[in-house]
């Protein structure tokens, strides 16, 4: 039986060779060449040829990755990344991005899936933020999102550190911020409003992001975070394990997260229990105020917040809009790599929204 590489040699041999035929046609046709999409192999045909391909359907909200990032922010090279739709017969795996299919499945492949072949469901928002759409059973053979049951799941978390360095809390002069753009409520940011609006009638939250007058540059991020003694890391909707980079920015930064998510027994699998304020360890919103002004006030009691830096260390992540989507298409990049391993979604709504 051919082998699967041989298979692919076959394939972009072909395809190339077509591409080649192509180009010469147009060349004395009086088209110019630009004028072709260009879906020859380019790089990938023989010198990537011992490395799982990867094929990028959509390309998230259109924002296209340089696959070279991979290995320079996550050391991950053991893929092809490419959005080349023509090697969809070599791909060892198509990731497709939830929000960019049509409710009828119109946009996606129609030429039969290859036995060998992975379709991945990428999505990382909750349920709440989630369209639901028909004819997903079997579709799929992987899933990536940020829960812990999905085959690839995309987080940020803290890692034990080598050696223990000395750690100096950054120089504060704010006391609780919040950076945020998202105030619709139709996706569940209701409660954390609320409870922002009721914690400000007994401390000061400076706000910034595109829901405030101070929008923030990326560059501006982690600064602004590590000159505030508290951060509002408050999720938008509330579902076990949707913990996001809102908590890894004032780790890394060295201000104390003040959560609000799923449980704080949900947090504690993912940072250190000393390392964050959850808002269901008080009664309301004006005992959490409370409890911030006394550490405010007793120095050697907020300090203990950063006793965790002596084991862990906190991995920053990007902030800038077109590397958004980099680690989620990495992480798939590096489990395809190493992982030959599948299983069929035969119920993903129900998987997804527990239905």
């Amino acid at each position: 039986m051919m082998s699967t590489y041989s298979h692919k040699i076959i394939i972009l041999t072909f395809l190339a060779f077509s591409g080649l035929c192509l180009a010469y046609f147009m060349l004395f046709s009086g088209h110019p060449v630009s004028d072709v999409e260009d879906q020859s192999p380019g790089p990938v045909a023989m010198k990537d040829l011992d490395k799982p391909i990867l094929l990028v359907w959509f390309w998230p909200f259109g924002i296209q990755i340089d696959p070279a990032d991979c290995e320079t922010y996550f050391n991950i090279n053991n893929c092809v990344l490419t959005g080349d739709r023509s090697l969809y017969n070599v791909s060892d795996a198509i990731i497709f991005s939830h929000k960019s299919i049509q409710w009828n499945l119109a946009n996606m492949p129609h030429a039969p899936r290859p036995d060998f072949q992975k379709w991945i469901w990428y999505h990382v928002e909750s349920p709440r933020n989630t369209v639901r759409r028909a004819g997903f059973g079997g579709l799929f053979n992987l899933t990536l999102t940020y829960r812990r049951d999905a085959d690839i799941t995309v987080r940020n978390e803290v890692s034990i550190a080598r050696t223990a360095e000395e750690f100096v809390v950054p120089r504060k002069d704010k006391m609780v911020c919040w950076i945020v753009s998202n105030m619709s409520h139709r996706t569940g940011t209701a409660t954390r409003t609320a409870y922002v609006q009721n914690l400000t009638k007994y401390i000061n939250v400076e706000m910034y992001g595109g829901a405030s007058k101070r929008p923030l540059s990326p560059d501006e991020y982690y600064p602004t975070i590590a000159s505030c003694k508290f951060y509002l890391a408050f999720e938008n909707s509330l579902y076990q394990d949707y913990i996001t980079e809102k908590v890894n920015g004032p780790l890394v930064a060295g201000t104390v997260p003040v959560v609000m998510g799923p449980p704080r027994e949900n947090y504690e699998q993912f940072f250190p229990a000393d390392s964050f304020i959850h808002v269901d360890d008080f009664s309301d919103p004006k005992a959490l105020a409370e409890y911030l002004l006394q550490l405010v006030l007793n120095d050697d009691m907020y300090k203990q917040y950063f006793r965790w830096r002596k084991y862990f260390k906190a991995t920053p992540h990007l902030t800038k809009r077109e590397q958004e989507f980099l680690q989620p298409l990495c992480e798939a990049c590096e489990h395809i790599g190493t992982d030959n391993s599948f299983s069929v979604v035969n119920n993903l709504n129900e998987w997804q929204f527990g239905l």
